[in-house]
């Protein structure tokens, strides 16, 4: 995870889920009345739908749901990139930079409160992330294009074994009295409504092939698991020393947060569960979600797999307290191989993937986490017959595991909103029959 960049009000630092905003610098701290005023109604608003008898059910179902033993399936749908279609900057009331900033994850939550009606609790915390700085892997990166959110092609660094002493382990700083100031402030405008708290977010999947395709190249590394067996693993090996020492220095210093709550943990799903305990501080990797996955790897055989990417994504998940595994790749064909991971409990089922081959995999001894895919929602207006008739099939196949359904990976939402919120309609009402 790159350092935070504060530039614009759409720059979320996690995953999905709720965002963690930080302050940039000294002007952004400051929050005119008018602003303050602003953000408290909103704040009020999140308050009282937290507050709701039906939102507290929903943070039970999440507990039992983790814990295997909830048979209904859960519905978690994140609109991602289509927020950008449901909230403009022009529709924001605040002025300011951070207050914007604020206000837009406010804004979010009474939404999926109000419209989007899925199984996502809403809570009565405000999440607030580190400020820090990370160095990055290699000193310089050769990036071609990406300007404006386009697309962009880059020039792997490391070319022979020779250039692996050139990657070097990240370092964090962390700025301490920013972060500080940005508590005590979000404390002043939401005391008595929410609850501030600082969540470190510092990374989303422990999977390393995404480092080691960036510092060797894409096409290279599906060549060099061939003609250069060595340079693979040594690449892998170094990426998985760094995090380990990157994880022992958060650690050390205290910089972990729990996700045994609404947390977004994986690819989709709430982290919600008591069967991670806290033991003391500073918390640990064993209490809390480890999350892996290689969708760059997606084209590999299971073998090449289980020689140049298990043994490295199994010495970080090892570990974790519980596990989740997976993203877009298809784990149909490598199971017998994932399963090995200590701790699983959430696994990954995309749509590349033979979902009827997982319902024999997992049973009910994990949670089954299906991505649907989010083209049905790409549209002007959504097919509602074949949503429905692709959803009564899947459920009825799936029947007996312990189904999540993610909605998520969603680039646009047809620039119409309403797709989302009727597909949670139909859901609930497929799943009404069957359930």
């Amino acid at each position: 995870m790159a350092a935070i960049n504060t530039t614009g009000i759409w720059t979320e630092v996690n995953y999905g889920q709720k965002a963690l905003f930080a302050a940039g610098n000294a002007e952004e701290l400051k929050i005119n009345k008018k602003d303050k005023n602003i953000l408290k109604k909103l704040a009020s608003k999140v308050q009282k739908i937290a507050l709701e008898k039906s939102n507290i059910e929903k943070k039970k179902l999440w507990y039992e749901h983790n814990e295997l033993k909830l048979k209904r399936p859960l519905i978690f749908c994140d609109p991602e990139n289509g927020w950008n279609e449901i909230f403009s900057e022009n529709m924001l009331e605040c002025t300011g930079v951070l207050a914007k900033r604020w206000e837009l994850v406010l804004l979010k939550e009474i939404y999926y409160g109000e419209q989007i009606k899925d199984d996502k609790p809403i809570e009565m915390f405000f999440d607030l992330s580190y400020k820090y700085s990370e160095s990055d892997w290699i000193e310089h990166r050769v990036i071609y294009g990406g300007k404006s959110g386009g697309t962009y092609k880059w020039e792997g660094q490391i070319k022979n074994l020779e250039d692996v002493s050139n990657i070097k382990y990240p370092q964090i700083s962390v700025d301490y009295k920013t972060t500080l100031e940005n508590l005590n402030l979000a404390n002043d405008i939401f005391e008595g409504l929410l609850i501030p708290r600082i969540k470190g977010q510092w990374w989303w999947s422990l999977g390393l092939t995404i480092d080691l395709v960036f510092l060797i190249g894409l096409e290279n590394m599906y060549v060099y698991f061939y003609d250069n067996p060595k340079l693979i693993h040594a690449v892998l090996e170094k990426l998985s020393e760094g995090w380990l020492e990157k994880i022992k220095f958060l650690e050390k210093n205290n910089l972990l947060s729990l996700n045994n709550d609404d947390s977004y943990v994986g690819s989709g799903g709430l982290g919600y569960t008591s069967e991670l305990s806290l033991s003391g501080y500073p918390v640990r990797t064993k209490d809390i979600w480890g999350f892996a996955e290689s969708q760059e790897t997606g084209c590999i055989s299971p073998q090449m797999f289980e020689e140049f990417v298990f043994p490295y994504q199994d010495k970080m998940l090892n570990l974790f307290g519980l596990n989740c595994y997976g993203c877009c790749e298809p784990l149909d064909k490598r199971w017998y191989i994932v399963k090995r991971f200590k701790n699983l409990k959430r696994v990954s089922v995309s749509k590349w993937a033979d979902y009827r081959k997982m319902v024999e995999y997992l049973e009910d001894k994990y949670i089954f986490s299906y991505k649907p895919s989010p083209t049905d929602l790409a549209v002007n207006s959504i097919n509602e017959d074949y949503i429905r008739k692709n959803m009564k099939e899947f459920l009825n196949v799936t029947k007996g595991c312990v189904i999540e359904l993610i909605m998520k990976d969603n680039h646009t939402l047809g620039n119409n909103p309403e797709n989302l919120k009727k597909w949670v309609i139909i859901v609930r009402e497929e799943i009404a029959k069957l359930y």
